[in-house]
């Protein structure tokens, strides 16, 4: 009697050394409450010119602006595409498409030459490259303009290319060379046994493995010459080479401001810039994750 006593507060207490099974609590779902937030802060812009740019320049300031109007219009559209904006998107895709060509480019046989061959005059190259990002542009717009005016480019979409590719390099090499220095030693090496030389490796190694890093760069330079604002301004004054950020600035009058037709040609001016990323989003995606290992 006396173990089977003994046995049963042994078992008692081996019971009673468990930890209590803790029911699940219920848990606040922050993060997706946070997501839907941003999103809606991101999203609300959008919404609200989409639903003003669908409204009469009249009627706009009547009803609600968080509601679409009753009878929405499509005149703002047709009065956007009347001023002329084809001539202004064919200016803006001129200057984006030779300024990001010539940028990516340039950078990616610098980023090249930068990563692979080790030598002071290779890191002096690469440190003047990123003293280019401590120059702000709006300190550099005189000498710039002076510059272009003695290469008798004023007035001209091609006074737009120089600054803009200026500007666009160090950044660009920086990117590239980071990414291109994770492409593993030993690729390099097999490239060497097989007999490649710079060229062979830039075409058959560097330029499909640099793939995300290369959407990533062409998207932020094209998204940065689509929204120049300042070398337009400052280099350009003729209506027939006008590019889309200075194209905006004719719906504001003298006493107001088209604002459902302005609203109409900002969302028209977006569209390139929403389809390349779309496109390209998966790369772009993977070029910003990628390319800073070391």
């Amino acid at each position: 009697m006396a173990r089977t006593h003994g046995g049963s507060a042994e078992g008692t207490g081996a019971a009673g050394d468990r930890p209590p099974t803790r029911r699940p609590r219920w848990s606040f779902p922050l993060v997706p409450l946070m997501g839907i937030v941003w999103f809606a802060a991101a999203f609300y812009p959008v919404y609200y010119m989409l639903i003003s740019s669908l409204r009469e320049q009249g009627d706009y300031l009547e009803g609600s602006p968080w509601l679409p109007p009753l009878e929405p219009v499509l005149s703002n559209y047709a009065a956007v595409l009347r001023s002329g904006l084809a001539l202004y998107f064919a200016n803006s895709l001129f200057v984006v498409a030779l300024s990001v060509a010539l940028i990516v480019f340039v950078s990616f046989l610098a980023a090249y030459a930068i990563a692979r061959i080790r030598s002071r005059t290779m890191r002096a190259v690469f440190n003047t490259f990123l003293m280019g990002l401590a120059i702000p542009l709006q300190a550099a717009i005189i000498p710039v303009y002076l510059l272009i005016v003695e290469l008798g480019l004023y007035d001209t979409l091609y006074a737009l290319i120089p600054p803009q590719v200026a500007f666009g390099i160090p950044l660009t090499v920086l990117i590239l060379v980071n990414f291109i220095r994770d492409i593993p030693n030993e690729l390099f090496d097999a490239m060497k046994l097989d007999g490649g030389g710079h060229r062979r490796t830039l075409r058959t190694l560097v330029l499909p493995l640099s793939r995300p890093a290369l959407v990533t760069v062409v998207i932020y330079n094209a998204l940065q010459a689509w929204n120049n604002f300042l070398f337009p301004l400052v280099l350009t004054q003729s209506a027939n080479v006008r590019t889309i950020p200075l194209a905006l600035q004719q719906f504001q009058g003298q006493y107001g401001v088209n604002v459902p037709g302005l609203m109409a040609a900002v969302l028209l001016s977006t569209l390139p810039i929403i389809v390349l990323y779309i496109v390209a989003r998966r790369q772009l995606l993977g070029g910003l994750a990628a390319g800073f290992g070391r």
